[in-house]
């Protein structure tokens, strides 16, 4: 952790203001546990109590009939800004986290997570599932506050960051527990709950106070592997009108079905394990205590059902960035509170800290605020604010494209850069079908006002505001670094990021000089009997030619330089030049440290 990370988590103050509210009240002879649970490409819509007629979520009924509910709960409209803001309680543009691939997705280490800021006050950190803001030091979430650690690496399981060894599985699944590799047994979704029920039973029986972020790859593709039995049971179902229009007037064929019944088993899967988490609260003693906060990342992975609204992930429009904020805390909350006013996924660190009456680091900026007031209805009145979100892809974001500006009443939205925006009355047109920029133009001209500070804002957070972080290699955390796709700057020629004959490379910093071995891993042709590796490491360059009966070749003992270098491995078949699948640079001695 830097000088700077270090006094930013020692150093601290009360958050105040209006946005904030004490926690005196609270029980004193109890510590505060705080559970957050996220799910991926799961939309504000997939639940029984959001009206969804399909699918089976009792236990997550249960929980928001017991707790308290923020009905127009915002977040981005893909994954990756969407757990930025979430962890560090700023928007994403200023963490450098913009994108979901191609080295968009590593977030800035010196930004301070929620986990670094509770840790220093006593809290046992933990998370479960998927981080998504950077696989290698020392952007890891152990590098960033959290003291036990299961996650599976990249975007998801079976996207090209997955180790060979358990490529694609969600079930026996390859994980990464405290940085090292081990084979699991069981469901995914499984995993995570048993081992973070178990992470919190043991800090219970010491008296510690908990931490800890499940974060659930599902209900994310591949679709393959899914609970078969809940699989089974939503294909048997009618699901002609499970989209909020007629699957059968799109011309749709049972292929969309049937990866609709694929995610709603993953959907009721998780389900089941809420029960399970709330029965093993009440069986240790953490039920009343304990803060359980339950969202979903982003919009559907596809078309579902939204409500009145329309749209998916990917999108600004409700659909896309609309989530359910669901509490359950029984000292607290009263059951069945339900508030209208908008708030979004950046207020939930400040929320968190009030809840646990941690202090916030004296020089850390949050974008949020406390919420806690809304999710108690103690709030006679509320300031009015505007909520501002936008993804897109390309290595920095381009103004006025996906974008959107939320108000209590009012949304005003841009597609595409140089092209005027559109504005619409949420309360009256909830589905953004009437554009009313003409007819109310001094609204339109305000909200577009009110984003172009905010663009300029966030985008000058530093002076190099969008360049990627480097991966930091040869640091004694992490003796192999293993690059891949996910994190690589796309380079050409052919392909595009993950293609099969996609070109990359990757930006490190070699904090120590000195001897390493380089394994790289790659896909073969068919029928080609040799393959040409050419890899260059700032300007040291290695050769080799690997017989046909390999897909992996090892430079032993090879000479790397410190400080900020490139590295580009080509791999030639034939006519046919492509990028690696994965590289591991092992350091094998001490050398000399980094300028």
């Amino acid at each position: 952790m830097s000088v700077v990370k270090c006094l930013l988590v020692l150093s601290s103050c009360f958050i105040s203001q209006f946005f904030c509210c004490s926690i005196t009240d609270a029980k004193e002879a109890k510590h505060v546990n705080v559970i957050l649970i996220m799910t991926d490409d799961q939309g504000g819509w997939d639940y029984g109590f959001m009206g969804n007629k399909h699918l089976n979520t009792p236990n997550l009924d249960a929980m928001a009939a017991r707790g308290a509910r923020l009905n127009r709960f915002y977040v981005s409209p893909v994954c990756t800004p969407t757990r930025a803001n979430l962890m560090t309680g700023r928007y994403n543009y200023r963490t450098r986290a913009i994108d979901t691939y191609i080295g968009r997705a590593m977030m800035e280490p010196e930004e301070v997570t929620i986990a670094e800021v509770l840790a220093p006050a006593g809290y046992q950190t933990g998370i479960f599932g998927k981080w998504h803001l950077g696989d290698s030091y020392p952007m890891r979430p152990q590098d960033q506050g959290f003291q036990e650690v299961l996650v599976h690496r990249g975007g998801g399981i079976g996207q090209p960051s997955d180790p060979p060894e358990g490529a694609g599985q969600y079930t026996d699944p390859v994980l990464f527990h405290n940085g090292e590799q081990k084979q699991m047994k069981g469901y995914c979704t499984d995993i995570y709950f048993d081992n973070a029920l178990n992470f919190i039973e043991q800090n219970e029986s010491q008296n510690k106070p908990t931490f800890m972020y499940i974060a659930t790859n599902a209900p994310h593709g591949p679709f393959h592997d899914v609970p078969e039995d809940l699989r089974k049971k939503y294909l048997a179902m009618d699901l002609t009108d499970a989209y909020g229009f007629d699957m059968n007037s799109r011309r749709k064929n049972k292929k969309q079905f049937d990866r609709t019944s694929r995610v709603f088993s993953m959907i009721e899967n998780i389900d089941q394990n809420i029960g399970k988490l709330f029965q093993r609260l009440k069986k240790i003693g953490a039920y009343e205590n304990t803060l359980v906060l339950f969202l979903n990342d982003n919009g559907p992975n596809g078309p579902r059902f939204v409500g009145a609204h329309r749209g998916m992930k990917g999108g600004v429009n409700e659909g896309g960035i609309r989530s359910v904020l669901v509490a359950h805390w029984p000292d607290q909350l009263k059951a069945g509170a339900v508030n209208e006013q908008i708030a979004a996924h950046y207020d939930l660190f400040p929320t968190i800290l009030t809840a646990t009456g941690v202090e916030k680091p004296k020089t850390l900026d949050l974008d949020g605020v406390n919420i806690l007031p809304l999710l108690k209805n103690e709030a006679a009145s509320w300031p009015d604010r505007s909520l501002f979100l936008q993804w897109h892809r390309g290595d920095q974001p381009t103004p006025h494209t996906n974008a959107a500006v939320v108000t209590q009443n009012f949304k005003m939205t841009f597609s595409k850069q140089n092209e005027p925006g559109k504005l619409f009355d949420l309360r009256n047109d909830p589905a953004e079908k009437r554009d009313l920029s003409s007819e109310k133009p001094a609204l339109a001209k305000d909200l577009t006002r009110q984003y172009d500070t905010w663009f300029a804002d966030v985008s000058s957070t530093r002076p190099d505001n969008y360049a990627p972080p480097r991966i930091h290699v040869g640091n004694v955390k992490e003796p192999t670094t293993v690059l891949t796709r996910q994190d690589w700057r796309y380079a050409g020629p052919k392909g595009k990021g993950w293609t099969r004959d996609a070109r990359g490379h990757w930006l490190i910093h070699i904090e120590q000089g000195g001897s390493y071995d380089i394994k790289v891993q790659f896909k073969k042709q068919q029928d080609q009997k040799e393959t040409e590796l050419a890899v260059s490491v700032g300007k040291d360059q290695f050769h080799a030619k690997v017989p046909a009966d390999s897909s992996e070749y090892v430079f032993h003992n090879v000479t790397l330089h410190p400080g900020k270098q490139t590295v580009d491995v080509k791999v030639t078949e034939g006519e046919t030049e492509r990028g690696p699948m994965l590289v591991y640079l092992t350091k094998k001695s001490a050398g000399n440290s980094a300028p």
